[in-house]
């Protein structure tokens, strides 16, 4: 079964499984169910999506609102369940993520507003340049369809292989190789196990947050996605078209685009990532859809 059609298939099945178990851990009730002033997130379990959000409840506690965190590691459920009316809003995707997932399960969940930037890039133990790279190397790229074809694409702009025209990034993966001159072979892993995996394999892409974490910068980095290209990996706040008119949604995005948030980021792993908070992502979606 070709690889991303088997994946929708998994994700209606794991989506289902997902639900089961919030709604046995008691994470079901219906966000409208809160009350008015209360803001219920479903979030994933890491620095970039936890810490911003604790100020931003601080911040909404001070204004009279209560935000209601959940955090998760799974990557399924939180936009089902936004789209069934259990949470108000997600953060835990980038738009290419959520473009994609919206595909495949034939939801409408839209991103509300930017939180940070997800940069790519190829970095290596064993070599210092991309050209340096010998015949045979194995590099690792994340398996997931939002993702699969960055790294390629960054091997494609240094003229070390050929991709299928027309194709964007994130419809871009192995089967759209047209030439391999080098013969490259490809080890596809869990997008947060590819700074494990680094010292494994020739090169590996990570996003610049796991490539920071185990002491690597962009600077260090054999090559690195241009700024117009890291668009559609720019992390969401994403929730329905609906909560998106809402007061919540307004003072959601005040707290989470606050110079505290700010000034959080700057101090972490050194500001590696990005904030493009004056960028509307819905005025962004024509440049996801071309990725």
């Amino acid at each position: 079964m070709e690889r991303r059609n088997f994946l929708k298939l998994a994700l209606a099945g794991a989506g289902a499984a997902s639900l089961t178990a919030a709604t046995g851990c008691g994470l079901t009730g219906g966000a409208a169910a809160s009350g008015d002033k209360t803001i219920k997130i479903i979030a994933t379990e890491s620095a970039p999506y936890q810490e911003p959000t604790k100020i931003a409840a601080e911040l909404l506690k001070a204004k009279g609102w209560t935000l209601e965190a959940t955090y998760v590691t799974d990557i399924i459920q939180p936009n089902l369940a936004v789209s069934n009316g259990e949470f108000d809003a997600n953060y835990f995707q980038h738009g290419a993520y959520l473009q994609q997932f919206n595909v495949d399960q034939k939801l409408e969940v839209q991103p509300l507003f930017y939180v940070y930037g997800s940069p790519a890039g190829i970095w290596s133990k064993r070599y210092s340049s991309l050209q340096d790279l010998p015949d045979g190397a194995r590099i690792a790229l994340p398996v997931d369809p939002a993702n699969n074809g960055r790294g390629l694409v960054l091997l494609r702009d240094a003229g070390l292989l050929e991709l299928k025209e027309g194709v964007g990034v994130i419809h871009t993966s192995q089967e759209t190789i047209t030439a391999n001159p080098k013969n490259f072979e490809f080890v596809e892993v869990d997008q947060q196990s590819l700074s494990k995996t680094l010292p494994d394999v020739d090169a590996g892409v990570l996003f610049v947050r796991l490539a920071a974490e185990i002491g690597l910068s962009p600077d260090d980095a054999l090559a690195f996605e241009k700024e117009a290209d890291q668009i559609p990996f720019r992390c969401v706040v994403a929730g329905t078209a609906e909560f998106a008119e809402t007061e919540k949604a307004k003072a959601l995005q005040e707290a989470y685009q606050s110079p505290e948030v700010r000034e959080w980021f700057a101090g972490y792993m050194d500001g590696v990532l990005p904030t493009p908070w004056d960028a509307d992502p819905l005025e962004d979606l024509s440049s996801w859809w071309e990725a």
